[in-house]
Parts: C-alpha cells; structure tokens; sequence
C-alpha cells in the first residue's frame, strides 16, 4: 500500500477490491453493539480450503450411500435429511470465518475440532440410520454433528455475540439428530426431519439483518471453492470405484465421459465469471440486506448444485464395469437429475442476483433429466454424450450471445 490518493471509481472493480470497505475499521457496527472486524478476511484461508476438503468428504458418503443402496427411496431420504443438516452448519462455519480470520491458535485448534466432528460424521454417514455392522453408527453421527454445533457456537460469541440468538436452533437440531441415533425404524426418520425442519424454518423467526456482517468477496469466493473441491471429489470417487474393475475401454470412456460432464458443470459455474460478478452484485447492495441475500443466493440455490454433484458422482459410479447396455431407469435419472439440479440450482443463484437470464439453464435442466431415457433404453455412454453436448451447447450459446457486437467495438478503437 502506498500513501497515495486513489484513483476515481470509473467503473466495475474486481471482486476482491469490491468488498474492502467491508473489511475497513470504520465499517458500521453490526447489530447489538458489535463492533466490525478490522481484520475481515478478504480471501480465503488455507484453512478453510482445508475445512472444505473435510466437508467435501461427507459429500463423497453421501454418495456412496446412493450407490451401494442401490438408489433407493430410503437412502434418496437420508441423503435429503443428513445433507439438510450438513449444509445448515456449513453455512454457519462460512459465515464464521466470514467474519473473521482463523488466524489465531486457539481459534485454528478450535476449527480443527469442528472440522474433526464433521469428519466422525461422515464416517458414519452409510450406517447412521441403523445397521447390523455398525449399530452406534448413529451414535457417533450424533456426537459428531453435536460437536461441530458447539465448536461453531463458542467460536462466533468470540465474535459476534448475536449468534446467542442461533445457538437454541443449532442445539435442538443436533440433540434430535442424537437422539435418533440412539432409536431406529420411522421414529429416526421422524426426528431427522425435526432437526432439518428447525433449522430451516428458523430463519423467519430469527432476522439476520443488522446483527451480522458479510464480506462479499471472501463469500463468494468460500463457495465457489467449495463447489471446485465437490467436482473434484466427485471425479476422484469415480475413479476409486472405476480402479476396483479391470481396466478396459468402457471403463475408460464411462470416467472420461463423467470427467468431461463435471468439466462442463464447473464452466457453467465459472466460466462466465458469474462467481466474480455475485461478488460485485452483494457489494453494491445495502449492508443490512446482506445477509439475506446470503441465504437466498447462496445457502438455497447451493443445496440443488451439490445434491446434484452427489447424485450425477452416484450415477456414473454404478455403471462402472457394465459393458454398453441399457442400465436402471435410478441410474440413468441419477445421472440426467443429478445435471438438472445444478443447473436449476445455479439458474436460482443467477435470478437471486439478477446476473443474466435463468430460462437457458432452465430448459438445459430439463433436457439433462430427459437424457435418462437414453441411459435407461440405449446405454449410459449415449447418456453422456447427448449431456455433454447440451451442456456445450449452452456454453456456445451463453457466448455467443455475451460476445459484443462490431458497433460496439468502434468506440474503444477510436480512442
């Protein structure tokens, strides 16, 4: 930094310079006499990427719930109900560090124990709803979503003593997820649906605006991380199943295939620097509203795009090692739904920011669901193909339509 005055604002900044007076000293204190933190982060930690990469793990189970129960109703149900709950935590932790670097020892030790629960968690993902091999699975699933919910709620008092008003949430929703490990059968399924209930209902009785402040860049940048490391697990549980099989060419086209639609999802989310341009559109809005449009923009739409990453990673996973041939009509829809809720999620997350149209994702969606014929009459390689080349499609298209015309060229080049 120097001691020079800065240049006018002429027009549109980066992300990361858009968010700096929220990190400044002279920020507005949020509500209940909050003080604002001069050391708002601006980018995000290793540390958080390294959290990410934990939570990224319970993604991969919940996976590998889908595809070693065989796509069922029930697992279908528990990958909702245990996802629900993940995220709502998620979130907080991101609003967490949000608020405030992790770069203090005991705040570093304290996210490890935090990041520790969510690892237990997922550990007992596959058996937590009652299993012969592993009865305390549920148990331990408890315990663990019970110790992320306290760490995150002693850490951000440190910061923000309005998260007193959130921790009775949180503590209801975590002993309803322990007490139904500790039953089995529709009683467990009820209380799941408690604990998610809870949480997602309580933000219209608990205001958010004015008592809690939201850095837009570093935001912006916490979940479009997030969404990196879930295409990559993704791809890189593919390839675990993928290395079980003897390797040949259907194996090898089948993975290429769910690289190259996982390639195109995240060009979808990032190539149109629509990560970069959210960032700006929470910049520009009205600080109190913020947070609100936080959970509408991010936390909501979020929940389809990596529920879709879950179930397009299942799909492909259980085709691995059959030969060319029609596969289950679950399979073939966990691999055409699981495209169709990302990009329904992402067409949210555009529309909530007003970043372009939503319709093209929109229909994309629905042309990624009808694709299941495909994989469920012809063969799931025919599946991805048709995917891929909608997917590449709307790209094309998005471009095109982005790219400027010859008059608009014309002035730049006179000057």
């Amino acid at each position: 930094m120097t001691s020079e005055q800065p240049p006018p604002d002429t027009g549109p900044r980066p992300a990361s310079q858009a968010a700096q007076p929220d990190a400044s000293p002279g920020a507005s204190p949020g509500g209940g006499g909050q003080a604002p933190q001069p050391d708002a982060p601006l980018r995000v930690s290793t540390l958080e990427l390294f959290f990410d990469l934990v939570f990224a793990f319970t993604l991969t189970q919940l996976s590998a719930l889908l595809d070693g129960s065989g796509l069922s109703a029930a697992s279908i149900i528990q990958v909702l109900l245990v996802f629900g709950v993940l995220w709502w935590m998620y979130g907080g932790y991101a609003w967490l560090t949000n608020t405030r670097t992790p770069d203090r020892t005991p705040e570093r030790l304290l996210l490890l124990l935090g990041m520790a629960g969510f690892l237990v968690v997922g550990l007992a993902i596959r058996n937590g709803f009652g299993d012969s091999r592993s009865a305390t699975s549920g148990i331990y699933l408890g315990l663990g979503y019970l110790t992320v919910v306290c760490v995150h709620g002693g850490l951000y008092y440190r910061v923000n003593r309005n998260i007193i008003r959130i921790v009775p949430v949180n503590l209801s929703s975590a002993l309803l997820v322990l007490v139904a490990g500790l039953t089995s059968g529709p009683a467990a399924y009820l209380l799941w649906v408690a604990a998610l209930a809870i949480q997602v209902l309580s933000p219209l009785v608990v205001r958010v605006g004015g008592r809690f402040e939201i850095a837009p860049a570093h935001f912006a940048e916490r979940h479009g991380a997030l969404v990196i490391v879930a295409l990559g697990e993704s791809v890189a549980a593919v390839g675990i199943g993928a290395a079980q099989h003897p390797l040949d060419g259907q194996i090898v086209l089948a993975a290429v295939l769910g690289l190259a639609v996982s390639a195109a999802l995240w060009w979808i989310y990032f190539g149109g620097a629509d990560d970069e341009l959210a960032a700006a559109a929470m910049t520009q809005a009205p600080r109190a509203r913020r947070p609100s449009l936080a959970l509408s923009a991010y936390f909501y739409p979020h929940i389809p795009i990596l529920l879709g990453v879950v179930g397009l990673a299942a799909g492909v996973k259980l085709t691995i090692g059959q030969a060319a041939q029609p596969h289950a009509a679950a399979q073939a829809l966990a691999i055409g739904g699981g495209a169709a809720l990302f990009l329904a999620g992402h067409a949210a997350f555009r529309r909530a920011l007003h970043l372009g149209p939503a319709w093209p994702r929109l229909v994309t969606a629905l042309f990624a669901l009808a694709t299941a014929a495909l994989g469920a009459t012809v063969a799931v390689e025919a599946q991805l193909i048709v995917l891929l080349a909608g997917l590449a499609a709307l790209l094309a298209a998005e471009r095109v339509r982005a790219r400027p015309g010859p008059d608009a060229a014309r002035p730049s080049s006179a000057r």
